[in-house]
């Protein structure tokens, strides 16, 4: 299995002379192909819900690049909206939701929480698992409740998770609850994703960073434990990443106490730093900053073999530090797949 496909090797500790490679937000906006079938296929959601569409779009990347892995094409809000929060996207700017206040709100979303709703989005997975070439794994993912939670509280995406910070603090009891109903939720969603055909995970806690310490023990590290152990003993074998942005000097030790087999480093982390302070048998990726690849040529080499070079000789596998940026140039995506797959050539 392992030298079938990389990744799942990498996840199992392996190092690879070849990191395997896939890009967070590698199926999106910089590829023509999507940017056509979106157009056809009604809101962001809606693409969401169409398990033809959301299929194809899982694919392209793969058919255009060839990489190691598909991630399944969907939303880290299919999970509130299946709680039954109302969510919408608005062309060029982003999610909306009609904004958890009070203690009732809360209430109304554990009674109301419906995986059935999900079921295209499990018809997806099943849709890629036999279009997937044998070498290449397939991701499934769902957002951390911290994450999650500060998009229901605040109603949209803000710079700095302002108001869900303040709900925590003046509220902790009630935002406690909405946090242990997202981990309940999520635990059924990523279960039923492997069940339908997923290999392994990731969970991204893509604002854990604007925490302080305490607040990020009980709303980043408590949940996603408690998420992670249920998974992993409801369906062992399963690796799991977590992608705690922002994470900083949090990380040495975090997958260990997660439970988690890999950790996603942002593009802040050096490099350098997380190979010393980071345990050996944590596999690690990442984390070329989107910009370089953005940027291209000599940088974007520079860049890559840097990154090439710190994790050489252990578990690795090569991503970005976040999502690929939709303006991002397609010869730059190939030039970075294929420095990445000449090394040690």
């Amino acid at each position: 299995m392992g030298d079938r496909k990389p990744l799942l090797a990498v996840l199992n500790g392996e190092a690879r002379v070849v990191p395997p490679i896939w890009l967070m937000r590698q199926a999106g906006r910089y590829l023509p192909e999507y940017q056509e079938l979106r157009a056809k296929a009604g809101s962001f959601l809606d693409t969401c819900y169409n398990p033809q569409t959301a299929a194809r779009i899982t694919l392209q990347p793969i058919e255009r690049f060839g990489f190691d892995a598909a991630i399944l094409f969907s939303d880290i809000l299919v999970v509130p909206d299946a709680l039954g929060q109302k969510v919408w996207f608005e062309s060029g700017s982003g999610p909306r939701l009609v904004p958890v206040e009070s203690d009732s709100d809360i209430a109304a979303l554990a009674e109301s929480f419906d995986i059935e709703k999900l079921s295209p989005v499990f018809e997806t997975i099943d849709r890629v698992k036999g279009e997937l070439p044998k070498s290449v794994a397939f991701i499934g993912f769902c957002g951390a409740p911290w994450t999650v939670a500060s998009y229901m509280i605040a109603g949209r995406g803000t710079p700095d998770q302002a108001p869900a910070r303040l709900f925590a603090f003046r509220r902790p009891e009630a935002f406690a609850r909405l946090i242990d109903i997202l981990a309940d939720a999520s635990i059924v969603y990523l279960i039923r994703q492997i069940d339908a055909g997923v290999e392994t995970l990731q969970i991204f806690d893509s604002w854990a960073g604007v925490l302080p310490p305490l607040e990020f023990e009980r709303w980043v590290v408590a949940p996603l434990k408690k998420i992670i152990g249920a998974v992993k003993t409801a369906r062992p074998g399963v690796p799991i990443i977590a992608f705690v942005r922002g994470g900083a000097t949090h990380l040495p030790g975090l997958a260990e106490r997660l439970g988690a087999d890999a950790l996603g480093l942002d593009t802040a982390i050096d490099p350098v730093w997380a190979v010393k302070e980071i345990p050996a048998g944590t596999a690690l990726q990442g984390n070329l900053d989107p910009l370089a690849l953005l940027a291209g040529g000599a940088a974007l080499d520079r860049e890559i073999d840097a990154i090439l070079h710190c994790f050489a000789g252990r578990p690795h596998i090569f991503n970005l530090g976040h999502g690929v940026l939709p303006e991002t140039p397609l010869e730059h995506v190939a030039q970075l797949i294929g420095r990445v797959r000449r090394t040690g050539n």
